[in-house]
C-alpha cells in the first residue's frame, strides 16, 4: 500500500481540481482595468496618437525605437509623464518619461555623429493639425 496524503487518492494521482489556481492569460481585444480615477490617461498628446514613432531623449540604448502609448497626469499632484513602449529589437518594454524627453521622431535619426533630437520637444512645441 503506498502512502499518499489523505487529501490525495491513492496513487497520488490529482485530478483537475487539486491543481493550483493560474493565473488567466489576457484574450485579445480586451481592454486592461481601469487605474485609479485620479490618474487621467490619454492615448493622444501634443500632435502624437498612440503607436506613432517618438524618441526619448537621454535613453542610452543603441538601435532603441519607441512608440507613444499615452500621456498620463496625476490630477492630485499635477504631475505627468509619458509612456513609451520600445527599447533594443526584441526586448520590448513599456517605460515612462518625462514629457521633456519626448521628441518628434525625426527621418534619418540612426546617422553617425547625431547627438540626441534636433530642435524642441513634443512638451515645447506640439505637432498641432494644420
Amino acid at each position: 500500500m503506498s502512502r499518499a496524503a489523505p487529501h490525495e487518492p491513492e496513487g497520488g494521482a490529482r485530478g483537475p481540481a487539486a491543481r493550483p489556481a493560474r493565473p488567466q492569460a489576457r484574450r485579445a481585444g480586451r481592454q486592461p482595468a481601469p487605474g485609479p480615477p485620479h490618474l487621467v490617461r490619454s492615448t493622444s498628446w501634443a500632435g502624437v496618437h498612440a503607436g506613432e514613432e517618438v524618441q526619448v531623449d537621454g535613453v542610452r540604448q543603441r538601435s532603441a525605437s519607441w512608440a507613444f502609448v499615452a500621456h498620463v497626469r496625476n490630477a492630485r499632484t499635477g504631475e505627468e509623464w509619458v509612456e513609451v513602449v520600445g527599447g533594443r529589437s526584441g526586448n520590448h518594454a513599456v517605460r515612462s518619461f518625462r514629457p521633456e524627453q519626448i521628441f518628434p521622431a525625426t527621418p534619418g535619426r540612426g546617422r553617425r555623429g547625431a547627438k540626441g533630437p534636433a530642435g524642441p520637444s513634443l512638451a515645447d512645441a506640439p505637432r498641432l493639425p494644420l
